[in-house]
């Protein structure tokens, strides 16, 4: 018995998976990672790297970050603590749903995580002060490869749901896609 329940979204490969805890009167345990479970959702590659974010204000944007071929990445994020609204949007060239985005609530409460397919751009706003996440990658972080869409994209037209109110000068620097930006080619 599987303890994930898997829901597609409208991105293509960006699935949100429900996890399933085993309660009783100790408390409980989580399943956080299953290669065979997810296996069929779409995670496909091993666990090369495991990062952990705390952001201490509410209002706080981290993104949209993601990594070009040959190091592009599927991403699994889960919420520890707090909660964030998570933001997906599809990069992929070709893609039937190119430049559109997708929106989750992550909660430590409501045990869900977003599998994210490789080519697509990935980012936060804390809906909760002191929120942690923990983020599996298939592939290693490899600068030459990074790449990011500055949160405030007008052809993405994200509706945050918080004034942002810290964006790292980093992620403020992003520059705005070009009118021919095609997509990422995998």
């Amino acid at each position: 018995m599987s303890r994930f329940m898997v829901t597609t979204t409208p991105l293509p490969g960006v699935m949100k998976i429900q996890r399933q805890p085993l309660a009783d009167a100790r408390g409980a345990l989580t399943r956080l990672f299953c290669s065979h479970d997810l296996a069929a959702a779409g995670w496909d590659g091993p666990i090369a790297q495991i990062n952990h974010t705390h952001t201490v204000h509410r209002g706080t944007v981290r993104g949209l970050h993601y990594q070009r071929p040959p190091a592009a990445e599927a991403k699994l994020v889960s919420c520890l603590q707090g909660a964030v609204w998570d933001v997906v949007v599809d990069l992929r060239a070709g893609s039937p749903t190119f430049l559109q985005w997708y929106a989750q609530e992550l909660s430590a409460e409501n045990n869900t995580a977003l599998l994210i397919a490789p080519g697509c751009a990935h980012g936060f706003q804390t809906l909760a002060d002191n929120t942690e996440l923990l983020y599996l990658h298939s592939a290693p972080y490899t600068p030459g490869c990074e790449g990011a869409v500055h949160v405030r994209e007008p052809q993405l037209a994200i509706a945050w749901p918080l004034p942002i109110i810290h964006l790292s000068a980093r992620d403020a620097t992003h520059a705005l896609l070009p009118p021919e930006f095609q997509g990422i080619a995998l």
